[in-house]
């Protein structure tokens, strides 16, 4: 499967089956994160793999994550990223959304199903998950075997903005 191909059946799936999310594709999806680029190469992001009933629990307290077997938590140090010498501007979030889209990328690829969540209350992450000072959660990807029928892979067609709309040459 081409990678366009993988980008047009991945959907947000808010419905999961109980099945365990096999410890070789939590593996391969850990691997499309740590090779993911980020700004000047500083790599200022921290995973935290939740998949035990105590992990769940925790991050449920602050998210929902639609019974997913598996959440990914993906967290950036403000004080390790790349900031913008023009106007300050540090990449934290977009180096974390890098990290999140190959990760979500690589879990359709494994025929799992994710869904991106920044409904939470970091607060609540920091807390149960005891964070230092500095390490911002970012967002979640909740894993897993979906339980529900797929999006139709040719849904962008009308689904997105139409490519004339989109891009302007210039």
């Amino acid at each position: 499967m081409s990678l366009l191909e993988i980008m047009q059946r991945r959907y947000s799936v808010r419905k999961y089956t109980n099945q365990k999310v096999e410890e070789e594709k939590i593996q391969k999806i850990l691997e499309a994160a740590r090779i993911a680029p980020t700004a000047a190469n500083l790599q200022p992001v921290k995973i935290f793999v939740i998949q035990s009933e105590e992990g769940i629990k925790k991050i449920e307290k602050a998210a929902n994550v639609y019974q997913a077997p598996l959440a990914v938590l993906v967290c950036a140090d403000r004080e390790k990223a790349w900031k913008r010498p023009f106007d300050g501007m540090i990449t934290t979030d977009i180096d974390a959304s890098i990290v999140t889209d190959h990760m979500m990328l690589e879990a359709t690829e494994q025929g799992l199903g994710s869904v991106w969540i920044c409904y939470f209350d970091p607060d609540v992450i920091k807390k149960e998950f005891e964070m230092p000072d500095g390490l911002e959660p970012v967002n979640i990807l909740a894993i897993g075997y979906a339980d529900d029928a797929p999006a139709a892979p040719d849904r962008h067609k009308t689904m997105r903005v139409p490519m004339e709309k989109l891009v302007e040459y210039c």
